[in-house]
């Protein structure tokens, strides 16, 4: 058997102006937009998009078919999943299983949340630790396991 190394780091990611990023990290074949930050050890891998003056928090792990909006915040070691294990087990890279999330514009999502394939609408509040399991379409304060609504936001 033959071992194979892959290299972490800035490959191939269209950059928008005025973006800063503390290495390490590991971002691949996504688009980072204008006035974006990504903090340490993140890692946003292909076909990811994070539109403009979005900031992302170290230790965060962002996924293939997430979209994420301008204006957003995501805090310290958020993680995004796209394989929801379909069949009862990881589609072992068989994309066709995974499922994508979209995150609206001016979003805040707090520290060590988990945000399974979603939409959720603009302008809420993904408290920390909360584990978003359905779409959110209603703008508020959600938490805990699954979220749910704690207050909406007029």
């Amino acid at each position: 058997m033959l071992n194979e190394f892959k290299k972490v780091g800035i490959h191939n990611v269209h950059f928008g102006k005025n973006v800063r990023v503390i290495e390490p990290c590991n971002l691949y074949n996504c688009f980072i937009g204008d006035d974006c930050f990504v903090g340490p050890f993140v890692e946003i891998q292909q076909n990811a998009v994070i539109e403009h003056d979005t900031k992302i928090q170290s230790h965060s792990f962002i996924c293939e078919m997430v979209t994420i909006g301008h204006h957003c915040f995501i805090g310290h070691g958020v993680m995004f999943v796209n394989d929801v294990f379909t069949n009862g087990k990881p589609a072992g890279g068989n994309r066709s299983l995974w499922k994508k999330t979209i995150i609206g514009n001016y979003v805040n999502i707090g520290s060590n949340a988990t945000i399974l394939p979603v939409n959720i609408c603009d302008g809420a509040v993904i408290g920390a630790g909360a584990v978003v399991t359905k779409n959110i379409e209603v703008p508020g304060v959600y938490v805990g396991n699954p979220a749910k609504l704690l207050m909406p936001i007029p």
